[in-house]
């Protein structure tokens, strides 16, 4: 079983978030959400998701910072990451995969794919 929450994200876009909470809702995933850099990474420590989700446009989160704080800790270094952004801001998805993101989209893609997205983070979830 899966330990506290499945899936966290970091999604300020209020139309976005809403069809993020939506979808996970409707396919019974649980999902938190963080409003802070601190928050995140407070929260990925501690709950210990399956994946983390970025919204590399987001302006309360330092994305790329989030990712990379991530990836060098211990405790959270093996958690999944997946960030998405506007398929026009290359140099920010460049530094999304430098910074470690294990997959990074275009916002369409996410958009797109985004009930297969979350239930490939609940195993028992999946079609």
């Amino acid at each position: 079983m899966i330990r506290g929450v499945a899936i966290l994200a970091c999604v300020d876009d209020l139309f976005f978030r809403s069809k993020v909470r939506t979808t996970a809702k409707h396919l019974g995933i649980d999902i938190q959400f963080a409003a802070t850099t601190e928050d995140m990474v407070a929260q990925a420590k501690s709950l210990q998701p399956t994946l983390v989700i970025f919204d590399l446009n987001s302006q309360k989160i330092d994305a790329i910072a989030t990712i990379a704080a991530m990836k060098a800790d211990a405790v959270t270094a093996g958690v999944r990451t997946l960030a998405f952004a506007s398929h026009v801001h290359t140099e920010l998805i460049a530094a999304a995969r430098k910074a470690g993101a294990d997959e990074v989209l275009a916002r369409s893609a996410f958009a797109g794919n985004l009930a297969e997205i979350l239930q490939s983070a609940v195993p028992d979830k999946a079609p």
